[in-house]
């Protein structure tokens, strides 16, 4: 029986949501676990350095197979938070790749053209389909990270 962890990440400017799915096959996905990391407050960089080390040894000691970070979007407001979210998914993105031999990157509109006939932001508020999709438990506010590991690995 073929068993793989994978994990997703969405980044804000201030921390990142986490949430590792394991496949086995013939069964629905399973929550491992569902996990919010900020930043430390202070320095920037010193706080880009403990989160890289931090990333980088959980998927080496959880075994992570591969890793599905959801990229930026394009916006005409870009705002201060943008760029410091871009920032913090390049650590996340260095990080990933450091630790896993299989790092991918997925817009949030490309789930909507790829996965399924709704758009993304319909799944994600959808209960039922949620309670048929996973085993175990998720937080709403994680359903679109999970989302991002779900729509690439049936691609």
């Amino acid at each position: 029986m073929t068993i793989e962890k994978w994990v997703g990440i969405t980044v804000t400017g201030e921390g990142l949501n986490l949430v590792s799915l394991e496949f086995r096959e013939g069964e629905l996905p399973s929550v491992l676990e569902d996990l919010t990391w900020n930043l430390q407050t202070g320095d920037r960089p010193a706080s880009y350095n403990v989160m890289y080390e931090r990333i980088l040894n959980y998927l080496r000691e959880n075994c992570v197979k591969s890793v599905v970070i959801k990229e930026s979007a394009v916006s005409q407001n870009t705002r201060l938070s943008h760029l410091l979210s871009a920032e913090l998914r390049g650590v996340v993105m260095a990080a990933a790749s450091a630790a896993s031999s299989d790092v991918k990157t997925i817009k949030k509109a490309l789930i909507s053209r790829t996965f399924g006939q709704r758009k993304a932001d319909e799944y994600v508020s959808d209960d039922v389909f949620w309670n048929s999709s996973l085993k175990g438990s998720l937080r709403k506010g994680s359903r679109e990270t999970a989302l991002v590991v779900i729509a690439t690995k049936r691609r």
